[in-house]
């Protein structure tokens, strides 16, 4: 494959799962802009992520691999993602549905994705094979952990009796999965597959479930209810 066709087999996942997510809001899509701009701000993040990660790994070591799946790479990178969310856009004004912090948290993971999966493609060279493989896993990994991120914002946004403790569920949850994910990798080596299909599986039948939570505890979705009840009435 030539180097735009790598390029382009590798943006295509993340673009595409952004796209199922945003157009998964059933009442009010986010500006696109904005969505664009936490994506960019998810591409910005790789680079202090790998320096961050690579400082730890002089320091404390990689060897151990629950520390390394659960502290520097899952641990690390989801902190990260959470910190860009929270504080670019948690108390935006376009946040205004509990799906909202979905959408959000989602373009952020997926431009970390994204950049990861072009600088694995140019390093390691890739098949059509592999590209497949890492769409299904990587890639779509880091949208599954964005959806549990931003469902709990969006609990903490719209519950304020408990916001601190879905604040906290929205940080510790997508490093829990992710290091989970990682740490499946590093310890079943020669067969990871057969955990980590129903692992994945079990992911996407909880990321639909929270879509569809997210989505009817919309106020915007009440408020249309209310108006489709007044008409018939």
């Amino acid at each position: 494959m030539d180097l735009f066709s790598v390029l382009m087999a590798a943006v295509a996942p993340g673009i595409s799962l952004l796209a199922y997510f945003y157009l998964k809001d059933r009442y009010e899509t986010e500006p696109i802009h904005l969505v664009g701009k936490l994506f960019l701000f998810g591409v910005l993040l790789v680079i202090p992520a790998m320096v961050i990660q690579s400082a730890f790994i002089e320091e404390i070591g990689g060897e151990n691999q629950f520390t390394f799946a659960f502290f520097i790479s899952g641990g690390l990178e989801e902190f990260l993602k959470w910190f860009v969310v929270y504080h670019l856009i948690y108390r935006h004004s376009s946040f205004d549905e509990p799906y909202d912090g979905i959408v959000y948290a989602v373009a952020v993971s997926l431009g970390f994705a994204t950049l990861e999966n072009i600088l694995y493609a140019l390093v390691n060279g890739t098949s059509i094979s592999m590209l497949i493989m890492r769409a299904l896993l990587p890639v779509s990994g880091h949208a599954l952990f964005g959806v549990m991120m931003g469902y709990y914002l969006g609990k903490a946004k719209f519950m304020r009796a408990h916001e601190r403790k879905y604040l906290f569920a929205s940080m510790l949850l997508p490093i829990l999965w992710h290091g989970s994910f990682d740490y499946i990798q590093l310890v079943a080596q020669s067969n990871w597959i057969w955990f980590m299909l129903p692992f994945m599986t079990l992911l996407w039948i909880r990321t639909i479930w929270k879509i569809n939570r997210a989505n009817e505890h919309s106020p915007l979705g009440r408020i249309m209810r209310s108006d489709e009840e007044f008409e018939v009435g």
